[in-house]
C-alpha cells in the first residue's frame, strides 16, 4: 500500500514549450487552436495545469502578449476551472519580455531563481532580473511554480518564499534531464524531496523528467507524494519507436501510475485548494 494513498496528485501538462516542432512530432501544438484543442484533451485525461507558451505562425518562439491572452482565453472557455500557468522562461523571449504578459493575471507562471548551462547555452537569471519578476508576480497575485534546475534553485526559493519575496504558496518543480544540467538521478531527487520536506514542510512540489525520462521521473514523483508534469514540451515519445499521439497520452500514463500508487488524480478544484490558489 502506498504511504500517499489518497493523496490527489496534481498533473501539470506542458502542451508546446519552445523547442519541439512538427517535424519532431505532428502532434505538438502549435496555432492558438491546435494549443486549445490539445489543452482540452490532456484536460479531461486528468491535467489540472496547463503550462503554456506561445509560438508564431510559422512555429517559432514569442513572447506575444496578445497571443498569451488570447490562449488564456481559449483554455478558460474551453477547459473550465484548469489552472492557466504561463512560462517566463528563457528560450521565449529576453530580459522583462519574458514577463510582459504577466499583466493577463495568470494563476500561475513559471519562475527561475538561478542561472544553469542548458544543452548549447547558459540558461540566464540574474538577481536583479529575478527580483523584478518575482516583484512583477507579486503585483499581479501570480502563484509562481519555481523551476530548479540545480540544488540551489531550491534552497534559493525557500529562502525568497520566507522573506516574502513570492507570491502565495511556495511550489516548486524539480526539473530533471536537461543536457549539462541537472542529471536523471535516483538519489539527488531523494535529496530534493528530503530538502523539501525538512526546510519547507508546508510547501507543495512536482518533479518533471525531460525525454525518455520523462515516465521514470513521473513514477519517482507519484510515489513520493509528490505532484508531476508530462507534455510534449518536454517528450515527444511514448517510447523509442512510437511518438506520442497527443498531450493527452502523455498525461494518461501518469494518471496510469496514480492507480498504481492508489493515488487520485487531482480535480481542478482540489489542486486549487492544494497550491492556495484563487477559486475559478
Amino acid at each position: 500500500m502506498s504511504e500517499f494513498k489518497n493523496k490527489p496528485c496534481i498533473l501539470c501538462c506542458a502542451i508546446t514549450g519552445s523547442v519541439p516542432t512538427k517535424k519532431d512530432n505532428p502532434a505538438v501544438p502549435i496555432t492558438n487552436d491546435e494549443q486549445v484543442e490539445s489543452s482540452h484533451e490532456a484536460f479531461e485525461a486528468g491535467a489540472s495545469i496547463i503550462h503554456a507558451h506561445v509560438r508564431n505562425e510559422d512555429g517559432t518562439t514569442s513572447s506575444d502578449p496578445d497571443r498569451f491572452a488570447k490562449l488564456k482565453e481559449g483554455l478558460e472557455k474551453h477547459c473550465p476551472g484548469v489552472i492557466v500557468q504561463f512560462s517566463t522562461g528563457g528560450r521565449s523571449g529576453a530580459g522583462k519580455e519574458r514577463g510582459g504578459m504577466l499583466h493577463h493575471r495568470p494563476d500561475m507562471a513559471s519562475f527561475s531563481v538561478g542561472s544553469c548551462n542548458f544543452p548549447t547555452r547558459v540558461y540566464e537569471n540574474s538577481p536583479d532580473f529575478i527580483d523584478w519578476l518575482s516583484k512583477e508576480m507579486i503585483k499581479y497575485e501570480i502563484t509562481p511554480e519555481v523551476e530548479a534546475f540545480d540544488l540551489s534553485h531550491i534552497l534559493q526559493a525557500i529562502r525568497m518564499s520566507e522573506a516574502g519575496l513570492m507570491f502565495g504558496k511556495l511550489y516548486v518543480q524539480f526539473v530533471m534531464g536537461v543536457k549539462n544540467a541537472m542529471p536523471v538521478d535516483k538519489t539527488v531527487f531523494d535529496f530534493y524531496v528530503q530538502m523539501m520536506r525538512d526546510r519547507a514542510p508546508e510547501a507543495e512540489w512536482c518533479a518533471a523528467g525531460i525525454g525518455a525520462a520523462q515516465i521514470t521521473v513521473n513514477e519517482w514523483a507519484i510515489a513520493a507524494g509528490g505532484h508531476t508534469r508530462a507534455g510534449l514540451e518536454d517528450n515527444v515519445r511514448l517510447d523509442k519507436q512510437t511518438l506520442a499521439p497527443s498531450n493527452a497520452s502523455l498525461i494518461a500514463r501518469a494518471a496510469d501510475l496514480c492507480a498504481k500508487y492508489e493515488r487520485p488524480v487531482a480535480t481542478v478544484e482540489q489542486a486549487r485548494a492544494i497550491l492556495g490558489l484563487r477559486p475559478a
